[in-house]
């Protein structure tokens, strides 16, 4: 079980945890390092060569999310997978006034700086949940920088906090729950059972349970359940409901002029129909150029791999880079 006690915001990554060998072997080829940015440490795997595409994940998951597609995908691109700050190996930064810090515009700020540090300006990026928030704000704040992106699974946020509704209350209890104040969620959430939190988790928003969780991948997932990252991932909700909230209300009417790929699964916990879901992406993005539902849940990278690598490929091609 997770220690209890406040984690320091100075925390010390220990550069030997990457997980198990199992988990190396499924990104050959990539390397890994940390990397300064402005208020953290991210924590990367790169590898492959071609356009760079830089993928992000979501939550509870780390950048292994991807480990059905990224070796893949590294054969036609130079694939960027990071933990987002707080996620995974990377850093905790202290809240700042108002969780700014771990704000989709910090998270956004970090990727900008990694891809620059890797010698890229301008790149393509896909994201999914957390990541696709991510990925939004990213687009919003340096539209210079993004060729095409992917929105995975995910709604605006102005339109969730504008649009709430019992379904969307219920499925998504975790919203209000870990947005409560510090550390009460954190002291419940580290009171559970690594795995049986992940899983319940998981299980409520997959569309085949999680039986697409391999040993590995979970084995990996509990590995990064600790008070440091449930600290940052309920740091990351705070702030969706403080400074995102404030952002996004500011850019709600500021729409996205790069071409959009929107992925989502035809049974995951998003209640919107797809065409709604469409539909609702128009207000905010004038340029939608390709939508695909999935038949699986929310986890698609790890539920349907195959289609999901398949549609990275077609979108993603070198024009413009």
């Amino acid at each position: 079980m997770p220690e209890t006690s406040a984690p320091e915001a100075d925390y010390v990554r220990d550069p030997t945890r990457w997980g198990s060998p199992a988990i190396a072997a499924l990104f050959p080829g990539f390397k890994h390092l940390d990397m300064a940015t402005t208020g953290a440490v991210i924590r990367l795997r790169h590898g492959g060569s071609g356009p760079p595409l830089l993928l992000l994940h979501g939550n509870p998951q780390n950048h292994v999310c991807w480990h059905r597609v990224a070796a893949r995908l590294a054969q036609h691109y130079h694939v960027v997978l990071p933990d987002l700050r707080g996620y995974g190996d990377s850093s905790l930064p202290e809240p700042g006034e108002d969780n700014c810090n771990f704000s989709f515009r910090a998270m956004a700020q970090d990727n900008v700086e990694i891809m620059q540090q890797l010698g890229y300006d301008q790149f393509y990026v896909a994201g999914m949940d957390r990541g696709g928030r991510t990925t939004h704000r990213l687009c919003l704040d340096h539209p210079e920088r993004v060729i095409k992106a992917c929105l995975m699974d995910v709604l605006p946020n102005h339109y969730v906090w504008a649009n709430p509704n019992k379904d969307w209350v219920i499925r998504t209890w975790h919203w209000g729950f870990m947005a409560q104040p510090e550390p009460f969620p954190e002291r419940l959430m580290s009171a559970v059972p690594a795995e049986y939190f992940l899983r319940s988790r998981m299980q409520i928003r997959g569309g085949a349970g999680t039986d697409f969780l391999t040993p590995d991948s979970i084995a990996e997932y509990v590995r990064c359940y600790t008070l440091k990252t449930i600290t940052g991932s309920c740091r990351d909700y705070r702030a969706t409901a403080t400074s995102d909230f404030v952002i996004d209300n500011a850019d709600k009417d500021r729409k996205l002029a790069m071409p959009i790929m929107l992925i989502w699964g035809a049974r995951s916990h998003t209640p919107e129909k797809a065409r709604e879901f469409v539909n609702i992406w128009r207000d905010y993005a004038s340029n939608i150029a390709k939508t695909e539902p999935l038949q699986c849940g929310h986890y698609m990278p790890e539920e349907m791999p195959d289609a999901v690598y398949g549609h990275f490929c077609e979108f993603f091609r070198s024009e413009g880079l």
